[in-house]
């Protein structure tokens, strides 16, 4: 694996750190984005049980706020929960922007990764061909390891370029559809809120519009 390493050329080196710092979003991603952490299922209910109960003071708005970044929104929602409809809208969508900003965090790099990782094996490519044509210029054609080592510099680099890429690229597009998708949810769930709160909905029965 070394030799192959060593084989590759210089791009080896990018394409080693490109790989290491996708491989460390894709974790963090995996981690950051998992539903429980993101849009825990039941929180509205339960912020209308500690309302029924007259428990939602100050404090406990605060421990929502802190609990999760759909605790965020509706906080927002909550504090402004005296004014209009249209006041708790828009606190609601301004921390809504910086919740998804947030869910989209390193997300632009792993996309840079996988269109830059193909380029450097093409460069790598191209290295090895003018390191073959000059050994060729200089030493004639007969010393076939002169070729042999100028093609396997240009294919190992290829290889490892797209080696890293296509994951890469995979993992964004799976990380795109979860954000989307989490986004839907916490939208719901402020929705119902804001409904909830101006008599629009049921607050028994959140799931349902008022007739």
């Amino acid at each position: 694996m070394l030799e192959l390493f060593k084989a590759g050329g210089i791009v080896m080196w990018p394409l080693l750190a490109c790989s290491i710092v996708a491989l460390g979003i894709i974790v963090e991603r995996f981690w950051s984005l998992q539903t429980k952490r993101v849009a825990p299922k039941g929180l509205l209910v339960q912020i209308w049980q500690w309302d029924h109960a007259g428990q939602l003071d100050p404090r406990r708005i605060q421990q929502i706020r802190r609990g999760s970044p759909l605790g965020r929104i509706l906080a927002a929602g909550l504090e402004n929960r005296r004014h209009s409809r249209a006041v708790v809208k828009e606190s609601v969508e301004e921390i809504g922007h910086q919740v998804v900003h947030e869910l989209e965090e390193f997300l632009g790099a792993l996309s840079t990764i996988a269109s830059v990782s193909p380029l450097l094996g093409l460069l790598g490519t191209v290295l090895g061909m003018i390191q073959m044509f000059n050994a060729i210029t200089l030493k004639g054609v007969g010393d076939g390891s002169i070729v042999a080592g100028g093609i396997a510099t240009a294919l190992i680099s290829t290889v490892t370029g797209l080696i890293v890429a296509i994951p890469t690229l995979i993992f964004y597009r799976y990380f795109r559809a979860r954000v989307d998708d989490l986004v839907i949810t916490m939208e719901v769930e402020a929705l119902k809120m804001v409904e909830v709160m101006h008599g629009e909905r049921d607050r028994e029965n959140p799931g349902e519009r008022a007739a």
